[in-house]
């Protein structure tokens, strides 16, 4: 007998998707600016906790503690793994990525939904779309320089490959998830690895023993010492942990409510977003050959997104 089907509501999936999309660039901004004082686990930890609290209460209003009871708890906790290695990945390269450039290459995310769509979900994708995929693809050669000399640099450049390949796999298996899941209880668990993961982090190297000598930024991010926060960053973490609850509920229940290909081209209004942040912050511009990534990545991506909707009326009509 086939299982529930996944909801439909693609209009509300949209919606979900840019508000999580813009909570996601303000939390970005906010990490990048907290890095120089605290470790990545230190605010994982912190925005988790506040985040779960948000998440529980969600629960309650969509059915419940029993929502929380699930069938499938190997696939919400691989999906929660996976999201943990994207979040490290993207913000360990973003202590040393101008925070438009780590977005614009992590916004390959779209078009890895779209090629593991095919083994994962069983959709059709034809040469069109597997075209778009390529151009997206070199969009990201154009902007890390392979062909440049580096060395760490471009190790760092794969961070946020290496995060935006993670982050499409958690979301095709919210879609999968998404029949017999609520978005708060698959937001819980999410909530719940976080602070699993981060608590492993301090006991192994919470007190800062692997950070002396370590001259890689994104490594010392990770690694450095937990401390109290100073001032006004208490306001600022809270912040965040309020930003992971409304980014954990909406991009759950975006992946949710419409198929993968529909709602993941309007992940890309983050992309301005963080353009403008890195200028009103750092008052930094993306050069002339970023740019040209970012063109090749979005154009890509928008034109995925156009097939999938001409396809999806052609279907209609039959």
């Amino acid at each position: 007998m086939a299982g529930p089907s996944p909801p439909n509501n693609p209009a509300l999936g949209i919606i979900c998707i840019v508000l999580g999309m813009t909570a996601i660039t303000v939390n970005d901004m906010l990490i990048k600016l907290l890095s120089d004082g605290y470790p990545l686990h230190q605010m994982v930890f912190l925005r988790s906790i506040i985040a779960v609290a948000f998440s529980l209460g969600m629960v309650q209003l969509e059915g419940g503690w029993k929502i929380l009871r699930t069938d499938k708890p190997f696939w919400h906790l691989a999906r929660g793994l996976l999201l943990v290695v994207s979040n490290l990945s993207f913000f360990a390269a973003l202590a040393v990525l101008p925070l438009a450039d780590a977005t614009a290459l992590f916004f390959v995310a779209p078009l890895f939904i779209t090629l593991l769509s095919i083994p994962v979900l069983g959709e059709k994708v034809g040469i069109r779309r597997i075209s778009a995929v390529l151009v997206g693809f070199a969009g990201v050669l154009v902007m890390q320089r392979p062909w440049e000399s580096g060395g760490s640099d471009k190790l760092v450049m794969l961070l946020p490959v290496l995060a935006a390949f993670t982050y499409a796999l958690c979301q095709i298996l919210a879609r999968r998830l998404g029949a017999s899941a609520k978005a708060s209880a698959m937001a819980a668990y999410i909530q719940g690895i976080f602070i699993v993961v981060s608590i492993g982090f301090y006991v192994v190297a919470g007190d800062g023993r692997f950070a002396a000598g370590v001259e890689n930024e994104s490594l010392r991010f990770l690694l450095k010492p937990w401390r109290w926060p100073d001032g006004n960053d208490g306001l600022l973490f809270l912040f965040l942990g309020l930003l992971s609850a409304v980014i954990g509920y909406s991009i759950s229940q975006a992946y949710r409510l419409a198929p993968p290909a529909t709602v993941a081209p309007f992940e890309y209004v983050a992309m301005p977003l963080a353009v403008l942040w890195g200028w009103l912050v750092w008052d930094y511009l993306p050069s002339m050959q970023i740019l040209g990534g970012i063109v090749l990545i979005m154009g890509a991506g928008l034109y995925v997104f156009v097939r999938e909707r001409k396809r999806g009326r052609e279907q209609g009509h039959q």
